[in-house]
């Protein structure tokens, strides 16, 4: 048992550097930074207009409550930003403004969740815009529902604090729910935000996890008053600067780490058979075309195309290693992918030329073209 979990470990590890997952963490800790501002604008506006308000700006004291003059400072400039966007000749330039850098950052986490999870499609359009817009309406309602059922459980355990057996019960389950909380969160957010399909079961250990991680980080923050004190003398007001970069840089930590568990758990198989096996360009060439041939027999039969899964066990190569060797074939338009559920494992692959007319000399010609130029 020590040693699987222990090979486990190594092999996540492996794929954390091979991904670049702590530079990620670091690109999105700079990308959060630039649009927290607007971001807390958008939540904020968003409850002003359904008048929930006040229970934002709670949680929001509550999650920086190690630094209360920081909330403060972080409140009053959303504040000014609000006022700001809503008046003068630049209303709609800085509506614009403050979603498109919000829809930006959002982005960029897909970005780097695809990248996990070895995803080369990126959603649609429509997609975007609909997925994107509904999780900045999501955040705000979640939030004030959290904060609802908080004030309910507390009112609860005030009232019933005396009663011997539901006192300890009520008391235990105020101080679950952050841990359930953030577990929830994680959780869909590791289903929700990579273009694939993500199992629940995948998501649900690292889900848990990364919530209890963040929770156990959170108390961390919070009581290290002794440290933001002492810097507080020597950088003055721009202590909460260094310590708010610390708490974005280990949150993403925390979150991209979940992901990349998230996508081991759901590709163990791979994991656990050399899954970071090299090829060569010519062992590319051989497996494309082996590839190309098993497409074109399902196609001249008239039978159901392949998915990936299928291929896959064909040709007894990992998932991610078959991933690549589609995309680059679709990029040299030898297959074409058909995709009955964007986020589905629906899709299928069928000959995007006639196969016969192309020789295998002509693939690798193709896809010496896709190789990396050396600089000398």
């Amino acid at each position: 048992m020590v040693k699987t979990i222990y090979k486990y470990g190594l092999i996540l590890w492996e794929d954390i550097s091979e991904k670049r997952v702590m530079g990620t963490a670091t690109n999105l800790t700079y990308s959060t930074l630039l649009a927290f501002v607007p971001i807390m604008a958008v939540v904020f506006a968003i409850a002003r207009g359904f008048g929930y308000s006040m229970y934002i700006e709670d949680w929001f004291r509550n999650s920086l409550s190690s630094q209360p003059d920081a909330a403060n400072t972080i409140i009053g400039f959303v504040n000014s930003y609000l006022v700001h966007t809503k008046k003068g000749i630049f209303l709609g330039i800085g509506l614009l403004f403050m979603l498109g850098t919000v829809l930006m950052l959002i982005s960029n986490i897909e970005l780097a969740f695809n990248d996990i999870w070895q995803v080369k499609r990126q959603r649609s359009l429509f997609r975007t815009i609909t997925d994107y817009v509904s999780l900045l309406f999501f955040v705000p309602i979640v939030i004030v529902i959290s904060s609802g059922l908080s004030i309910m459980v507390t009112t609860l355990n005030h009232e019933l604090g005396s009663v011997r057996l539901i006192g300890p019960v009520m008391s235990f389950f105020i101080e679950l729910s952050p841990y359930v909380l953030w577990s929830l969160a994680f959780i869909g957010l590791y289903i929700f935000m990579p273009n694939t399909k993500v199992k629940l079961s995948s998501a649900l250990l690292p889900g848990i996890l990364a919530g209890v991680s963040m929770q156990v980080f959170q108390l961390i923050y919070i009581n290290s008053q002794i440290w933001i004190s002492n810097y507080n003398a020597i950088y003055g007001s721009f202590a909460i600067i260094p310590f708010f970069l610390l708490w974005l840089q280990a949150s993403w930590i925390i979150c991209l780490g979940g992901a990349e568990l998230s996508y081991c758990r759901q590709n163990s198989d791979d994991f656990f058979a050399n899954s970071f096996q090299s090829i060569s360009f010519q062992e590319k060439v051989d497996m494309s075309w082996e590839i190309m041939q098993y497409i074109k027999e399902k196609f001249m039969a008239g039978e159901k195309p392949y998915t990936e899964l299928e291929i896959k066990k064909k040709v007894g190569k990992p998932m991610r290693i078959v991933k690549e060797l589609l995309y680059d074939m679709q990029r040299i338009n030898y297959i074409v992918e058909i995709t009955y559920d964007e986020k589905g494992d629906t899709s299928h692959f069928l000959p995007a030329k006639d196969v016969s007319s192309v020789s295998k000399d002509d693939l690798m010609k193709e896809l010496a073209l896709l190789r990396p130029v050396k600089n000398n």
